[in-house]
């Protein structure tokens, strides 16, 4: 189902191993979705410019089931995506407050979760299982990263950190990701760990 790369980054099976405990939280494995949200605007018009990337539904079959080879693939797509893309915002790359583009050599956050879906996809994971989501950092401000559903919880790459944490274990606030079933829309979450829901409006 994936193309095995080796790649001398350090990721040994005891990384896939601990994944697979990462059950026993408080919080739930996989994020609730408890409604419709607005998508970003950024997302709406890549939609506008990438219209196939965005066309049709999708049958929601459910998670992911996780395995060792796609637990790799998945460190190495966030790895070598991380590596080789350097953070800038939209502002410095095109002058504009909010632009979502596949990043060549440079891109803001929701560059880097659009490239990782792309490259996963295309090494044979599920769309239904890569939703790019929307996030407050402790400090307030809007980010995005890479949501991928497994039967094991839900993972998020990032692109401040080379190692996949399950959505729980990071110190993010949830606000809402893409839609299992189609692309161009979005869902709003429910984090469980909040005291409160953040505004869907952000980023």
């Amino acid at each position: 189902m994936t193309r095995k790369k080796t790649l001398g980054i350090g990721f040994l099976a005891i990384a896939f191993a601990g994944a697979l405990g990462l059950q026993a939280h408080a919080a739930p494995a996989n994020m609730q979705v408890i409604g419709k949200a607005n998508p970003p605007i950024g997302h709406y018009e890549f939609c506008q410019t990438y219209a196939s990337e965005c066309a049709g539904s999708y049958k929601d079959t459910g998670p992911l089931g996780l395995t060792e080879s796609l637990w790799k693939t998945m460190l190495e797509v966030n790895y070598t995506v991380n590596s080789s893309i350097t953070p800038l915002t939209d502002m410095e790359i095109y002058g504009v407050e909010e632009r979502w583009a596949y990043p060549r050599t440079v891109g803001d956050c929701e560059d880097f979760a659009l490239l990782k879906r792309k490259m996963l996809i295309d090494r044979g994971f599920d769309p239904t299982d890569l939703l790019i989501t929307v996030v407050l950092q402790p400090s307030g401000e809007g980010h995005a990263v890479l949501t991928v559903r497994t039967d094991h919880g839900d993972f998020i790459l990032d692109n401040m950190r080379n190692k996949v944490l399950l959505w729980s274990d990071t110190e993010y606030t949830y606000l809402k990701r893409q839609s299992s079933t189609d692309p161009s829309r979005w869902v709003k979450l429910q984090d469980g760990r909040a005291s409160y829901v953040g505004s869907v409006n952000s980023n």
